[in-house]
């Protein structure tokens, strides 16, 4: 498993990341304090407090790609 930090600020953020994520046939969740959602769930996500940020745990040996796609909304 993998895990980094991401940031969702506004809607249109949300959208384009869950579009991101669904293409990848792995399992990716969004941990926000003792909440933990699918992140290709738009109606999850929405359900966490999207001011701060959020860990995103991906369930693969070789995110690469997936950091590629998702570099935008990655907190460096």
């Amino acid at each position: 498993m993998y895990e980094t930090t991401v940031e969702l600020k506004a809607i249109n953020d949300v959208k384009e990341f869950v579009n991101t994520v669904m293409l990848f046939d792995y399992d990716i969740d969004l941990v926000s304090g003792r909440y933990a959602v699918d992140a290709k769930s738009i109606m999850g996500i929405f359900s966490l407090d999207l001011s701060k940020s959020i860990k995103l745990q991906a369930h693969t040996e070789d995110p690469e790609d997936l950091l590629k796609a998702i570099d935008k909304f990655i907190v460096k």
